[in-house]
C-alpha cells in the first residue's frame, strides 16, 4: 500500500454514513490527521494566526504546505507544492509541458506559478467539503509534487 493510499484510507472513517455523519467536522482535526498519515520524518509544523492557518510538511522530496483561511464554509482550503524554481532553462517548452500535464495528469490540482516558483496547487472553499475530499485534494497536491519534482528539476532546473 502506498502513502497516498493509506492518506485516502484513514480519513474513510471521517464519511461513514452512521450518525455522528451529522455532526460538523472539524477542518483543522481532519488537515492534521491527513498530514500525520502523510508527513516523513515528523516533519509538519503548523503556524495559527489570526483568521487562518498554515501547515507544512515533508513528503517524500517536496515541501508541501496546506493553507485554511478559517473553519466556515465559506473559508477556503489551499495546498501547494513547490517543485521547481524560475528562471528555467527553455521556460517555453516548460510552460507547454505544464500546461500539457494540467490537461490530463492532475486531477483536481494543476501546476502554477507563484512567486519564483513552479507549484502544483488546489484550492477549494470548505462549503460541503468531506473529510474524504480534504484527504484527497491534500495527497493529490503531495503525490504529483513529489512524482514530478526531480525530473522537472533534471530537465528544466537553473544550470
Amino acid at each position: 500500500m502506498t502513502t497516498a493510499q493509506s492518506g485516502l484510507e484513514t480519513l474513510a472513517a471521517f464519511d461513514s454514513d452512521d450518525a455522528e455523519a451529522s455532526v460538523p467536522m472539524d477542518h483543522v482535526e481532519i488537515i492534521e490527521t491527513v498530514i500525520a498519515s502523510l508527513e516523513q520524518d515528523q516533519s509538519a509544523m503548523v503556524s495559527r494566526h489570526e483568521g487562518g492557518y498554515l501547515w507544512k510538511f515533508k513528503y517524500g522530496s517536496v515541501d508541501v504546505y496546506v493553507q485554511l483561511t478559517g473553519t466556515n464554509d465559506e473559508d477556503i482550503i489551499t495546498v501547494w507544492s513547490p517543485v521547481l524554481t524560475l528562471p528555467a532553462r527553455d521556460e517555453t517548452k516548460l510552460m507547454r509541458h505544464l500546461l500539457e500535464m494540467n490537461c490530463g495528469e492532475t486531477f483536481e490540482a494543476c501546476f502554477g506559478i507563484l512567486g519564483d516558483r513552479v507549484v502544483v496547487l488546489a484550492s477549494r472553499p470548505l462549503a460541503d467539503m468531506s473529510a474524504g475530499e480534504t484527504s484527497r485534494i491534500m495527497t493529490i497536491v503531495a503525490t504529483i509534487a513529489d512524482d514530478n519534482d526531480e525530473s522537472l528539476q533534471a530537465e528544466y532546473g537553473a544550470s
